[in-house]
């Protein structure tokens, strides 16, 4: 405990280290809350939870230095800054589709905007040394957790699959042949093929007993004569 309030009493200031510290702490519980999500191959993974953790931390600093350095301001200068934040979160929402396979993309990107709006917040009013921080955090969050998601979904027991088949006869044989594995699926989409008659297109997520069946995941869909075609483990 004591640890805990020594923390508190340095991050409490306004100084240089404190708000590198605070910036820290909001990327790093993101970054753990992002684990989580990206083991269990969720749409919004590690970068997404760090960004937005990170944006947020960002403006609250930048309401504390506006009270901080305009305490006789008549207006409230916060307003301004509110509509920014909120405003660019429509904007971000353009950047997020949902593909034809039922997966979504674009949620990185749309944290990424946001958090680049709250960076603009800091420069704007002056307070360099927090874009500064903001910029090397976010470069951070791009290069060095990307390196982390792609080791996390390698490790993952969870996959959104997406597969071609011959005919629906195709899907009923491949699902009982997952439970013969004690394969886990949900979220089923099954639709007809445009491509070729008969055939139907599958997407669903698969949950695996343990890390190590990947490979056996693989084999049963390599041979398997109905699957024409899929992608996602």
């Amino acid at each position: 405990m004591e640890i805990f309030r020594n923390i508190d009493t340095l991050v409490s200031s306004f100084t240089p280290l404190a708000i590198f510290l605070r910036l820290l702490i909001a990327m790093v519980l993101g970054t753990v809350i992002g684990i989580d999500r990206e083991l269990k191959n969720r749409g919004a993974g590690i970068k997404t939870h760090a960004l937005v953790c990170l944006g947020s931390a960002i403006v609250m600093v930048v309401s504390e230095y506006i009270f901080l350095n305009c305490p006789d301001a008549r207006a409230d200068m916060n307003r301004m800054g509110a509509q920014v934040v909120s405003g660019v979160g429509f904007l971000g929402v353009g950047t997020i589709i949902v593909t034809g396979k039922n997966v979504v993309r674009g949620l990185t990107t749309a944290a990424g905007l946001w958090t680049c709006a709250c960076a603009g917040l800091a420069a704007g009013i002056g307070y360099v040394w927090l874009a500064f921080l903001s910029l090397c955090f976010c470069i951070f969050v791009f290069t060095g957790l990307g390196w982390l998601e792609n080791r996390l979904q390698r490790l993952s027991r969870h996959f959104s699959l997406y597969l071609e088949l011959e005919s629906s006869d195709g899907v009923h044989l491949l699902l009982a042949k997952m439970r013969l594995q004690h394969m886990r699926f949900h979220h089923l989409d099954i639709t007809p093929s445009h491509v070729k008659q008969n055939g139907v297109l599958l997407s669903m997520s698969v949950e695996l007993p343990s890390r190590k069946e990947r490979q056996n995941l693989l084999n049963l869909l390599n041979n398997c004569p109905e699957i024409r075609y899929f992608e996602g483990v």
